[in-house]
């Protein structure tokens, strides 16, 4: 970039900085400051129907970003799109400087992407934005992700299992071949020394694995066990479509259990000028990218 792209980019990372500084303030919680890193394209891998994985080294973002955390891209080979693309952060690794994101072709955006190989630079922004409640949150957490919605869950999920809170996982997919995620969540459980097979379970549009329907059922299903065990869950995670979210946080209500949310929103500016990501609150209109995406289930209007 040259010249007046050099100029808005540089403005464009100034305003998001503000923003995000500004959010944290009024919530009274630290933000970290941005960083504009030209992360290298290590793999970008189909793993799914019209499910991919791209790996790039980016040491400064995979150094600093929290679970629930995007990053904000600007996709090469694309000079007529001007803005950037929010993607969440699927797993990092701090050691070899890397970090995966998860993305589904829906479009002409993402399509184009699947076509950039390995050595490409891809110019991002990150972390970005408001992730999953990092303090102790009791000893037993229920995680539910549904479609690519099981993706930001996945660090959470690290970082609770590290932490030795009991975790388990419910994970919902049109068909077997679009659970891309359970076996890295399976890997997390098995390198805990716990019994994977039960930590995780999943459900299938078309019953093609796991219980035949939507996962609303197992969630249902595990925090009456809980209850009825005399060891209940007292955190609820879920990110996947609204509905979904919906209905998860109102079973997570009715057993009385604090429950967030990330409201993957359409994302235009990224710095919270556009109020392209608006999410009706309790305290009124929140922006998914500075004030997120991460909510309290409690503070959402539906």
């Amino acid at each position: 970039m040259t010249g007046p792209c050099v100029r808005a980019a540089d403005a464009v990372f100034s305003l998001t900085n503000d923003a995000l500084a500004q959010a944290g303030a009024r919530e009274g919680r630290a933000i970290v400051p941005l960083v504009n890193e030209n992360a290298l394209i290590l793999g970008n891998v189909c793993v799914g129907p019209r499910l991919h994985v791209m790996t790039l080294e980016s040491p400064e973002i995979a150094a600093s970003i929290e679970p629930g955390q995007f990053v904000h891209m600007k996709v090469p080979r694309m000079e007529d799109h001007i803005l950037r693309r929010p993607f969440s952060v699927f797993s990092r690794d701090v050691d070899n400087g890397t970090v995966e994101i998860l993305y589904q072709v829906v479009g002409f955006g993402t399509d184009h992407m699947t076509t950039l190989e390995p050595g490409l630079s891809v110019e991002m922004i990150g972390p970005v934005g408001h992730g999953w409640s990092m303090q102790a949150r009791g000893s037993r957490a229920l995680l539910v992700g549904g479609g690519v919605g099981a993706a930001p869950l996945f660090m959470q999920c690290e970082a609770l299992v590290a932490g030795g809170v009991d975790v388990d996982v419910v994970l919902g997919a049109q068909t077997h071949g679009a659970l891309v995620c359970r076996e890295r969540y399976l890997d997390v459980f098995e390198k805990d020394g716990s019994d994977a097979g039960d930590r995780v379970r999943c459900a299938t549009d078309d019953g093609t694995f796991g219980r035949a329907g939507f996962c609303t059922s197992l969630v249902e299903e595990a925090l009456e066990a809980a209850n009825a065990q005399g060891h209940p869950y007292d955190y609820v995670a879920v990110c996947g479509p609204e509905p979904l979210m919906k209905i998860v946080s109102g079973i997570a209500r009715s057993h009385g259990v604090p429950c967030e949310l990330s409201m993957e929103k359409r994302m235009a500016c990224g710095v919270g000028a556009c109020l392209s990501c608006v999410v009706e609150t309790t305290s009124g209109k929140r922006r998914s990218c500075v004030d997120g995406p991460v909510f309290n289930a409690e503070e959402v209007v539906w």
